[in-house]
């Protein structure tokens, strides 16, 4: 994904200092938000920031604290009409080596917003979950409605 500001999406973890937070704002360009906008098979993506930082916590574990801001376009649920729906989602995740289990080994894990830490943390990954999971599930335009029967007396014993 590019990146109007040029700001890597991916930070090697042992390059991150764990006494210094590392503060990132990605602004994904007009293709970058068309692509996006593909994948999530939404109509279009004309807005889209996520800022925040990545900080050690607990010893070998990274949080990721942000803001996701994005505004999307989807089709109306009844008319198809183009609904557009302006977002802002608080994003938090934790990574961490002890989340990862062996192979053939089940472990449990104490809390289920934690996550394997891997060499990388993807922060273009974590934005498209996150807004993939900000997104309306039934966009509805103003003042659209499903036509819903009338009861008959009948119906009614």
């Amino acid at each position: 994904m590019t990146e109007s500001t040029r700001q890597p999406t991916r930070f090697r973890v042992a390059h991150l200092n764990p006494r210094q937070p590392t503060e990132f704002a990605l602004t994904p360009d007009a293709p970058a938000r068309a692509a996006l906008a593909k994948e999530l098979g939404i109509s279009a993506l004309p807005k889209l920031r996520f800022t925040g930082g990545i900080r050690a916590v607990d010893g070998e574990a990274w949080q990721v604290e942000g803001r996701l801001e994005a505004r999307v376009t989807q089709p109306c649920v009844v008319t198809l009409a183009p609904v557009s729906t302006d977002l802002t989602e608080k994003v938090e995740r934790i990574f961490s080596p002890h989340a990862v289990a062996a192979e053939g080994e089940e472990v449990e894990i104490p809390d289920d917003d934690i996550e394997p830490l891997g060499q990388f943390i993807d922060l273009a990954a974590i934005m498209a979950e996150a807004l993939s999971l900000a997104l309306p599930l039934y966009p509805r335009a103003k003042g659209a409605a499903l036509d819903t029967p009338e009861h008959s007396p009948e119906e009614e014993t």
